[in-house]
């Protein structure tokens, strides 16, 4: 994404991400000929979530959104799925840091937990 308002958030929520797990690793998925560069999608025993530009937004999916706390209410869409839950971001939109850093380290609790009972 250029260096338009999308761009500069996901920027944001990537350094956000890093903040709040530097063990998180981040990879391109599903590149396509429509997006070559593929969906950025950060992991840690199993994917946390996506960061997805559309024209109007940014949206950042968590692969297993509906298992965790919101007490912050971030969780803007995809809010009548069974596992994944959605924060829609668009120009102009704050977002609460501390609450998302700590959302992100939820997901990755929840992932470590699932990943040890496989084990």
């Amino acid at each position: 994404m250029s260096g338009d308002w999308r761009g500069e958030m996901l920027s944001r929520v990537r350094a956000l991400i890093e903040a709040a797990d530097p063990q998180m690793i981040e990879e391109r998925k599903w590149k396509k000929p429509t997006n070559p560069a593929g969906v950025p999608t950060w992991s840690h025993d199993g994917i946390v979530c996506t960061g997805e530009t559309y024209k109007d937004k940014v949206k950042l999916t968590f692969a297993k959104g509906a298992a965790l706390g919101d007490p912050s209410g971030l969780f803007n869409a995809s809010l009548d799925g069974n596992v994944r839950r959605a924060i829609d971001l668009y120009e102009g939109d704050a977002l609460n840091e501390k609450a998302f850093k700590a959302l992100i380290r939820e997901a990755v609790k929840l992932n470590a937990t699932k990943a040890k009972k496989k084990a």
